[in-house]
């Protein structure tokens, strides 16, 4: 009897001693800062870091895509990856003000000129968020068809028209490995090119100058789409914004005198 009722008081002198550290646990967990959680976690629960970056809007409805996009891929793209982007990159450049003074192409432009302790971040986070901004104004409800104007004599003339640059844009998306982005682009030759980048590269960086792009990236596509990254690719070009594009290439073409 002694015996029990001596294990009896451990066991609840135990239990007492577990009490002070139950209790802490709220208090530590309350002590950790949102940016201090996993990677994985929705942008939406982080507060928006203040600096000199904003998200754009996305400029049509989340369903505007359908069913080529579906409403909750466009929502968690745009709310949660690319403002997760803008927000990181705004505290890498907390404290350097001649790079806050800059717009984002100029950033990712220069990236030289970016100090080598944060570069790396300007390059991904600078990057995300440049590349995302022009890839939403790339598509559009209801758009052209086909390019048209000096966009169209420019495909014919570098690939023979608009099927074959189409073929040679999805060859070059489905070759990228792992995440990445598809471009067409120009140089200061005038003559359009295809090319792919790896995570958020862009091609601003290299001295090309986006026409036109498509986000390879698993989280663009993967709740329609899964694994099937062609089908997603071939689905994309119903919702080009061929317009915006040509725009593009003629504001390029006019600060390059035409070339």
């Amino acid at each position: 009897m002694k015996e029990k009722l001596g294990s009896r008081r451990q066991f609840l002198a135990g239990l007492a001693a577990l009490v002070p550290a139950t209790a802490a646990i709220p208090a530590l967990a309350a002590a950790i800062k949102p940016d201090e959680t996993t990677p994985s976690q929705p942008a939406a629960l982080r507060p928006a870091v203040q600096g000199p970056f904003a998200l754009p809007p996305l400029g049509y409805a989340f369903d505007a895509l359908e069913p080529h996009i579906d409403a909750k891929t466009m929502s968690i793209h745009h709310d949660k990856h690319h403002a997760a982007y803008v927000n990181s990159l705004n505290k890498t450049v907390q404290g350097h003000p001649e790079l806050c003074s800059k717009n984002i192409e100029e950033l990712i432009r220069n990236l030289q000129s970016v100090p080598e302790d944060i570069r790396d971040g300007v390059r991904n986070f600078g990057g995300g968020h440049f590349n995302h901004s022009i890839f939403w104004e790339f598509m559009m409800p209801g758009g052209a068809k086909e390019p048209a104007g000096e966009l169209a004599d420019a495909i014919n003339a570098s690939f023979g028209g608009t099927q074959n640059l189409k073929g040679k844009f999805n060859d070059a998306g489905m070759a990228r490995f792992g995440s990445g982005w598809v471009w067409l682009v120009t140089a200061n030759d005038g003559k359009l090119d295809i090319m792919s980048t790896a995570n958020q590269d862009c091609p601003l960086s290299g001295g090309k100058y986006p026409i036109l792009c498509n986000d390879l990236w698993e989280h663009a596509y993967y709740l329609k789409y899964q694994n099937r990254r062609a089908d997603y690719i071939g689905a994309w070009w119903n919702t080009v914004n061929w317009d915006k594009a040509a725009a593009r290439f003629a504001a390029y073409a006019s600060r390059h005198g035409g070339s």
